[in-house]
């Protein structure tokens, strides 16, 4: 007949136990991302915990203590950080942040960066059915959210625009999966529920890996001189 001691052990191999940071090891997690400037990602981490902590149980363990307080642990573009509690993040408006309506235009075009990424100003152009004015992308360019990614491979080699880390940071999104979908978009009222037959939205894609129709950037380039002058409104142009 087996011992207490025995059947204990047993027990244990057959119902194991998920390992927990020990308190410890969350308070060096913790003070670690409140003291970084900027979101950190899991293996940054990992390299300054202890040998042997388990980071993705550690993290987990800390975003469900810090669940119902008034600073979240959430992870945007697969790195982690502290965020004010989304109900309360009218109390910092004021205080910390600007707002800086961009224009019609403007917020046209980043959707369309978005959403069809990687895209060339040609492109966005014929998906508006408008001449897009340097200002325009300017302005984009400005805000971090749009980079040159590179260069198609068609004549001309005209520039080819994506989105950055801070356009997921900037709307709290994770991957630019998260993006509405057609449906989403319908019921906030976005779009027309009166679609044309075949009507679609694309699914953004997160690789940033060059597609095969798209050479690097060049060491050297001036960005602003390849970007087109701005659109003079008299001629039928975008007005800025």
């Amino acid at each position: 007949m087996a011992s207490l001691a025995e059947k204990r052990i047993v027990d244990d191999e057959d119902h194991p136990v998920d390992p927990q940071a020990r308190p410890e090891e969350l308070r060096l997690l913790e003070a670690l991302l409140f003291a970084s400037t900027e979101p950190l990602d899991q293996a940054t981490l990992a390299k300054r915990m202890p040998d042997g902590v388990d980071i993705k149980q550690a993290l987990a363990q800390l975003q469900a203590d810090y669940a119902l307080r008034g600073v979240n642990l959430v992870r945007v573009a697969n790195k982690w950080t502290f965020r004010t509690a989304g109900d309360l993040s009218w109390l910092m408006t004021r205080e910390s942040t600007e707002t800086r309506r961009l224009s019609r235009a403007a917020i046209e075009m980043l959707a369309i960066i978005a959403y069809h990424q990687p895209v060339t100003r040609a492109e966005i152009e014929e998906i508006r059915g408008v001449v897009t004015s340097k200002g325009t992308l300017d302005v984009l360019l400005e805000t971090g959210w749009i980079r040159p990614r590179g260069r198609r491979k068609t004549p001309g080699r005209p520039l080819t625009f994506g989105t950055t880390e801070a356009f997921l940071s900037q709307f709290s999104l994770e991957a630019l999966g998260d993006l509405p979908g057609l449906e989403e978009l319908k019921g906030t009222g976005l779009l027309d529920s009166r679609l044309p037959s075949g009507f679609s939205v694309p699914a953004p894609s997160d690789d940033p890996a060059l597609r095969d129709d798209e050479d690097p950037l060049e060491i050297g380039d001036n960005l602003e001189l390849l970007l087109a002058p701005a659109a003079d409104p008299e001629t039928g142009g975008e007005e800025g």
